[in-house]
């Protein structure tokens, strides 16, 4: 490690002294242990024997063994035929649990779960569900077909037959100087939201600076918008005629056709709103209306780049969509370092071990989703555990957690944010590792990099002290490019800190982007790049190392969207 100038200056007054001031000087490491720098008497005069040697910096000794060895060997496990994929709740996604409690337990961390069987396993229950035979849909006279005219994603009200009368929102957009939602109150209603968004000459989306895409393009904002403001469902319609509703629907039936699996309320609010979609020839039932009429309609928001008052006349629907439920079995991985003087403080070192499964009789492996993650905290643990092993343990302790179910939505992460094992108060940081092991088409060519998300939405210092870190160990490209509120990919939202974010816990998530191979059956470990892998590893490690010995803690000052 350079020698800081206050040790510089230091050691020049100390030549400078008169000999007899000259005698042993103690130097303090990082660690907070101290060295003697001996001196030696010849002819009445002290000379310095050797130069003081330098102090140790303990972060960088054991991010050491963060290696690209050690990453390989915990991902060629993970990300084997063997873990059939690492679906939640099913055969390879316990093994991966499993495994990953396993090197906690070799590596001497504790066991913090107090309930169960397992101290390093929080064991909980998920729902497997799939659609009942028998959905049905009819506007008046006319029934409509599942599958055909309308399906849903998620759970259903509607396990009975029952009369809908959905809100016509429009696009369901809210913004600065552009809200769907304006003098209604939706709470406990179904919706009616025009999927996209206004656009003019040649697609250009009206409501971002550049014509780009914006949030709203997707509907995964305008369900979480939806959500916030209580709504019961949402059934989204399309009427731009590029789209086709018939291929869309076939696409998707193998997969709306598998059991898929959520979260039981345990009779709280939902955190996502149920969602259906419908072919434009429910949605011009619904809105009892031609399709000549919605194009006007459709033409007159964007050319006023406002949302247009509906003369639609709404009319009710039956509708009977019904979940079949079985409770499934999963776990989160945990492994506890107790620190010292500031051990009730909490860094909560997370990624997660699932994948999706086996589909169409191929293994779906996800070496780098999250397979690289999961690596990366065992590696992570073991390092911190042989610091603390060797006398060199954190002030402050570290929760290494392992969490199931982010492919589903987030659920290991929720679960353990509402049955916290240590409470959420004294948990200072999260910093999230979700896919580390690869480079993204942006970034081809270029210096080494990674995505930084979040680090200040809540804490400025964290930002700050990460960027402190990463100059002077790693010197990788900090790209915060996703923290941009307006970016329709929502990856703020979309991994396992976001539910220590909405708890007001400071998150920072570590992240190499998408790439061909995402959520493909060709996310192989062949194709991890460990050298870059290894470099954002320490990176988080250092951080971790930083958070967990320095004397403040970080303080909750920001609240950016």
């Amino acid at each position: 490690m350079k020698q800081t100038p206050l040790l510089l200056a230091f050691l020049a007054l100390a030549s400078a002294a008169p000999a007899h001031a000259q005698g042993k000087v103690k130097v303090k490491t990082k660690g907070g242990v101290t060295a003697p720098a001996k001196t030696k008497i010849k002819d009445d005069k002290a000379v310095a024997a050797t130069q003081p040697v330098a102090p140790e910096d303990f972060s960088v000794k054991y991010a050491d063994l963060v290696s690209a060895e050690r990453l390989r060997t915990h991902l060629a496990v993970l990300a084997s035929d063997e873990y059939e994929g690492r679906e939640t709740g099913m055969k390879g996604q316990h093994m991966a649990a499993a495994y990953v409690a396993a090197q906690f337990k070799n590596a001497g961390l504790t066991g913090p779960v107090t309930t169960g069987t397992d101290p390093y396993l929080q064991q909980f229950n998920v729902e497997q569900v799939s659609w009942a035979d028998g959905a049905t849909l009819k506007v008046g006279k006319t029934s409509y077909a599942w599958l055909t005219d309308f399906y849903g994603t998620g759970d259903s009200p509607f396990a009975t037959e029952t009369t809908v009368t959905p809100v016509f929102v429009g696009y369901g957009i809210e913004q600065a100087g552009y809200s769907d939602y304006a003098g209604l109150d939706v709470a406990g209603k179904d919706l009616l939201i025009l999927q996209g968004e206004p656009t003019g000459d040649g697609g250009k989306a009206l409501l971002s600076p550049d014509g780009a895409p914006s949030q709203w393009g997707t509907d995964r904002a305008k369900v979480q918008l939806a959500t916030q403001k209580g709504a019961r469902s949402v059934f989204f319609v399309n009427f731009n005629p590029a789209s086709n509703f018939a291929k869309q629907t076939a696409r998707l039936a193998p997969y709306i056709s598998r059991p898929s699996v959520v979260m039981p309320s345990e009779g709280q609010k939902p955190s996502r709103v149920p969602t259906f979609n419908v072919s434009p020839a429910v949605g011009l039932a619904l809105l009892g209306t031609k399709d000549a009429a919605m194009q006007a309609y459709l033409a007159k928001t964007n050319s006023t780049k406002q949302p247009v008052k509906s003369t639609f006349k709404v009319k009710p629907m039956q509708i009977r969509a019904e979940r079949k439920r079985t409770p499934l079995g999963t776990e989160n991985a945990l492994g506890f370092i107790e620190g010292t003087d500031k051990k009730d403080d909490i860094i909560v070192i997370s990624a997660h071990h699932d994948h999706l499964g086996i589909q169409n009789g191929v293994v779906f492996n996800g070496a780098d989703d999250d397979g690289s993650g999961t690596s990366a905290i065992v590696s992570m643990a073991e390092a911190f555990a042989k610091a603390k092993a060797d006398g060199h343990g954190p002030r402050r302790s570290l929760l290494f957690l392992s969490v199931t179910g982010e492919e589903k939505g987030l659920f290991g992460s929720e679960y353990y944010s509402k049955h916290p094992i240590f409470p959420l108060a004294q948990t200072e940081a999260d910093l999230n590792v979700d896919m580390i092991g690869r480079t993204d088409v942006e970034h081809e060519g270029k210096p080494d990099y990674v995505y930084v998300i979040g680090s200040d939405k809540l804490a400025s210092e964290l930002k700050v002290i990460l960027e402190a870190e990463n100059k002077q160990y790693s010197n990788l490209d900090l790209d915060y490019r996703f923290d941009d509120p307006a970016d329709p990919n929502r990856f703020y939202y979309r991994s396992d800190h976001y539910n220590f974010a909405v708890n007001k816990v400071p998150v920072a998530f570590f992240f190499n982007g998408v790439h061909a191979d995402y959520h493909k059956e060709t996310d192989e470990i062949s194709k991890i790049e460990f050298s870059k892998m290894e470099k954002r590893a320490k990176l988080v490690f250092h951080l971790a190392w930083e958070l967990a010995n320095r004397d403040g803690r970080i303080v909750v000052d920001s609240n950016k969207p």
